[in-house]
């Protein structure tokens, strides 16, 4: 994002989730931090389309490694939005919850590796460059 102020006419949903932002990068910095916002991941228990499956909705950080190869930890709001099963119960959902972050983590990986590393590792090129053209030194990026 080339700018962290909220325009004085954005709407209100628009307002909270740039302030959601805002507490991201005040977090965790914008070096190797990747914002997602409206993500969803499905697991599904039966093989009938219309029974059996639970979605949660995610939003948040994760974070990668120094080359911005890998996934190294995320910070995500997950939240239960659609079930299906009349079965499920609150520990299970809890359980999920946990295993939506590691699926997203895990597909952020495979985003990376199918093709976005190769213009990170170009932006990690041009940052060293001014880094060293500075005499090491590269604003807030130290």
């Amino acid at each position: 994002m080339p700018r962290f102020d909220i325009p004085l006419d954005a709407s209100p949903v628009y307002r909270v989730r740039l302030e959601r932002m805002q507490r991201a990068v005040a977090s965790h910095g914008t070096r190797n931090a990747y914002y997602l916002t409206d993500g969803g991941c499905t697991f599904r228990f039966t093989n009938d389309p219309a029974l059996g499956w639970v979605r949660f909705r995610f939003e948040g950080t994760l974070l990668t490694d120094d080359a911005d190869a890998r996934t190294i930890g995320s910070d995500l709001d997950v939240a239960l939005d659609q079930e299906t099963c009349d079965w499920l119960t609150q520990p299970a959902v809890e359980w999920l919850k946990l295993a939506a972050k590691h699926a997203v983590e895990i597909e952020f990986d495979r985003y990376i590796a199918a093709g976005d590393l190769s213009r990170a590792l170009e932006r990690l090129a041009r940052e060293q460059a001014a880094s060293d053209a500075a005499g090491g030194y590269l604003g807030m990026n130290l």
